[in-house]
């Protein structure tokens, strides 16, 4: 398995991906997508300690990924009605987009798709730099109620940067929902966060 997300991670890098970008593909951290890609068959190190997520029996069928933006849907609006709903590129695109129609639905409240895309996936990627971008194709957040949602969670930063992101923008941040929870967090900057799975260490 380990020298497959190798080759993988080493395939995409080649092709262009950022680190970010391979990150988000592998659904692992960005330091094992840096190790990752650092790999050569002569030297051997210690790998972070992470593990890989593949949702793709989920993400490659869209019944499948259907009924999952429906309970990712529910639990949202535990927390409220919802204008809004930002999808965080690449991967919480799709559920996104599933949810803003399913929570229209159940609401009746006029719910608009936003898109953002974070600073890591930018070939100038600043480590310091916390700051992504809504795309302007796609619905505004200002004045909205927002929910925000991405497939697996890390660490966290990603999710910072867009509620910050939406702050800045005039928004307010309802929730955060998640596929798949590595950090086992219950809320970022104040934003509670739901997710299906929690993986905790033992």
């Amino acid at each position: 398995m380990k020298q497959k997300l190798i080759e993988k991670a080493q395939e995409l890098r080649h092709h262009g991906f950022t680190t970010g970008e391979i990150a988000d593909e592998l659904n692992v951290s960005m330091d094992t997508a840096r190790w990752l890609t650092l790999q050569k068959a002569e030297v051997k190190t210690d790998a972070p300690v992470d593990f890989a997520i593949n949702w793709k029996s989920i993400g490659g069928n869209s019944t499948r990924l259907s009924y999952v933006s429906g309970a990712l849907s529910d639990m949202a609006l535990s927390h409220g009605e919802a204008d809004t709903v930002v999808g965080i590129a690449v991967s919480g695109v799709p559920f996104a987009t599933v949810m803003a129609d399913f929570i229209e639905d159940m609401t009746g409240v006029d719910t608009s798709l936003a898109i953002f895309h974070p600073n890591k996936h930018r070939k100038d990627h600043d480590e310091t730099d916390d700051e992504g971008a809504i795309s302007t194709n796609f619905g505004s957040v200002e004045g909205k109620r927002v929910v925000i949602v991405d497939d697996v969670i890390t660490s966290g930063k990603t999710v910072k940067e867009v509620i910050h992101t939406v702050k800045d923008l005039g928004g307010e941040p309802t929730c955060v929902t998640i596929l798949i929870d590595k950090a086992g967090l219950s809320e970022i900057e104040g934003v509670p966060v739901e997710s299906l799975i929690k993986i905790s260490r033992l």
